[in-house]
C-alpha cells in the first residue's frame, strides 16, 4: 500500500491540474452585429461557465441610433440588445445572474424598473446607480453576467 501512495498523490495532482487548466480558458467573442465589428472591446468574454457581456445602450443597431420613447423605450431596447447577444451564445435572460445598471438620471429609476421587471423575471442580482453622462447620449446602460 505504501508503494501506491506516491502514485495516488501524483494522479490526484495531475487530475486537479487538468481540471483547473481547462476551466480557466478565456474566450473573447466578437460581436454578431456587423456595425460593431471594429469596436475596441469584446461583445462578450467567456471564462469557466460565465459569460460577461459588454454594456448595452438603447441603440437600435439596424439604424445606428438611440430609440425614441425616453427611458422606457431605451430600457426595452437595451434588454432586446442583451437578449440578442445572449441568443447568439445559446442563452436567454433566464441565464443572467447579475446586472449592473447605470442611469443618466436616478429619477428615472421607477420608469426603468417598470420595464426591467417585465423581462428579468428570475430576479438576478443587480446594482443600479446614476452617472452624469453615458456613451452615445444614452439614458441607460446595462451590462450582465450570465451563467452557461
Amino acid at each position: 500500500m505504501k508503494t501506491l501512495y506516491p502514485f495516488f498523490i501524483i494522479f490526484i495532482l495531475i487530475f486537479n491540474w487538468s481540471c483547473i487548466s481547462n476551466n480557466n480558458e478565456i474566450k473573447f467573442h466578437k460581436s454578431h452585429e456587423p456595425s460593431r465589428a471594429n469596436v475596441p472591446f469584446s461583445d462578450a468574454v467567456e471564462t469557466n461557465d460565465l459569460l460577461f457581456l459588454t454594456g448595452q445602450i438603447g441603440k437600435d443597431h439596424s439604424v445606428g441610433k438611440l430609440v425614441d420613447g425616453g427611458i422606457k423605450g431605451e430600457t426595452k431596447q437595451v434588454i432586446e440588445n442583451i437578449e440578442a447577444v445572449l441568443q447568439h451564445h445559446n442563452l436567454t435572460l433566464d441565464n443572467v445572474v447579475k446586472c449592473t445598471v447605470i442611469l443618466k438620471d436616478i429619477n428615472d429609476f421607477k420608469a426603468f424598473n417598470s420595464v426591467y421587471t417585465q423581462y428579468f423575471t428570475k430576479k438576478p442580482a443587480r446594482t443600479t446607480f446614476a452617472a452624469s453622462g453615458l456613451a452615445g447620449g444614452a439614458s441607460i446602460e446595462i451590462d450582465v453576467i450570465a451563467s452557461k
